[in-house]
C-alpha cells in the first residue's frame, strides 16, 4: 500500500525500460514488509546531473545506475565509495547528508553470485575473455580477490596492457597477463576458471562464442558467462561439452540488486530469501533450468 510514508528507489539509464531491476527490490520490499517502491527513471545523456540532483531533493531514499550513465553519474555525487573508484563506474547511489555516495556493486554481485555456486577466485588461474567496461571490473575484482594469474584476452592487446597498467598502479598486483585474443592456443597447459565478459553470444546473437575452437575449452574447469539473456549461451555450451560446469549471468544481476537493496536499507538478506527472489527472477524470464 502506497501512502505518504513510501519511500522511492529507481534505476536511471537510457533504454531502461525493459529492466529487471523491479522484480528483484519490489520482491524484496514485500517479503520484508518495507514500505518502499522502486521504479525505473528514462534519463537522457547531459541530463545525468540534474536527475541525481532532482531525485535527491525529493528525498528519494536510493538509485540505481544503468548504461549508459555509469561514468557520467560520477559528475553529480558528493563522495565514492574506494572500489567505485578504482574501476571508475558507479552503479548505486545511497543517500547521505548533502547528496549521494556512488558505490559499484557489479563486482561484489559478481562475487557473491560465484560464491552462491561454490566458485572460487583466491588463488585461482583465470581466462578473462575482453576488455571493454564489465571485462576491466572483473580484472579489479580478480586483483581485489588475490588470484593467481589473469589471462586477459581480446582483440585489442593494447586495450589489455592499458588495463593491466591500471590495476597495476591502483592495486599494486602484477596478476594480469595481457594476450591478443588469437593467441589463446598459447596458454599454458592447465585448468582454468574463465570468465566470458564480451557481448558476444549475447540475445538475438546467440549461435556465437567469442572463441570457437572447442580445444580451447578442454582448459576450462568452470566457465561463468557474464550474459543472462540467453540463459544457455554457447560460451555455457562448449564449456559443458568438454565436461566443465558452466553458469550465465543472472545472479549476478540478482546479487548487485541485493547489495544496493542492503546499502539503502541497512539490513542484510539472506540467502534464502535471495533464493526466492532467484527464481521470482527466472519465471518472468522464462528460464525453467540452468541450461
Amino acid at each position: 500500500m502506497i501512502d505518504g510514508h513510501t519511500r522511492v528507489c529507481g534505476v536511471i539509464g537510457n533504454p531502461v525500460e525493459h529492466t529487471m531491476s523491479p522484480a528483484i527490490h519490489n520482491a524484496l520490499a514485500e517479503k520484508l514488509s518495507h514500505n518502499l517502491v522502486y521504479v525505473p527513471f528514462h534519463v537522457e545523456t547531459g541530463e545525468v546531473a540534474a536527475a541525481v540532483k532532482g531525485a535527491y531533493a525529493l528525498n528519494v531514499l536510493g538509485m540505481n545506475v544503468t548504461v549508459p550513465h555509469k561514468k557520467e553519474v560520477m559528475e553529480g555525487i558528493v563522495e565514492i565509495d574506494a572500489l567505485a573508484e578504482k574501476i571508475g563506474a558507479v552503479n548505486t547511489l545511497v543517500r547521505t547528508k548533502g547528496g549521494f555516495k556512488g558505490y559499484n556493486t557489479d563486482m561484489p554481485g559478481l562475487y557473491r553470485a560465484m560464491c552462491s555456486e561454490n566458485i572460487r577466485m583466491e588463488g585461482e588461474d583465470v581466462i578473462l575473455l575482453g576488455a571493454g567496461g564489465a571485462a576491466r571490473a572483473v580484472a579489479f575484482l580478480c586483483a581485489e580477490k588475490n588470484v593467481a594469474k589473469v589471462y586477459m584476452l581480446n582483440r585489442s592487446v593494447e586495450k589489455v596492457r592499458m588495463i593491466a597498467q591500471e590495476v597495476r598502479e591502483k592495486t599494486g598486483k602484477e596478476c594480469i597477463c595481457p594476450m591478443a585474443l588469437s593467441d589463446y592456443p598459447d596458454l599454458p597447459d592447465k585448468k582454468y576458471l574463465a570468465i566470458q565478459a564480451t557481448s558476444v553470444g549475447l540475445f538475438p546473437d546467440e549461435d556465437r562464442a567469442v572463441i570457437e575452437d572447442e580445444a580451447f575449452y578442454k582448459k576450462i574447469h568452470t566457465g561463468f558467462d557474464l550474459i543472462y539473456r540467453p540463459s544457455n549461451t554457447k560460451f555455457m555450451k562448449l564449456v559443458r561439452a568438454r565436461g566443465g560446469k558452466a553458469y550465465h549471468g543472472l545472479k549476478m544481476l540478482l546479487y548487485q540488486g541485493i547489495i544496493a537493496y542492503e546499502l539503502w536499507n541497512k539490513v542484510s538478506v539472506p540467502e534464502d530469501l535471495a533464493g526466492e527472489v532467484y527464481e521470482i527472477l527466472k519465471e518472468k524470464m522464462g528460464i525453467k533450468d540452468e541450461g
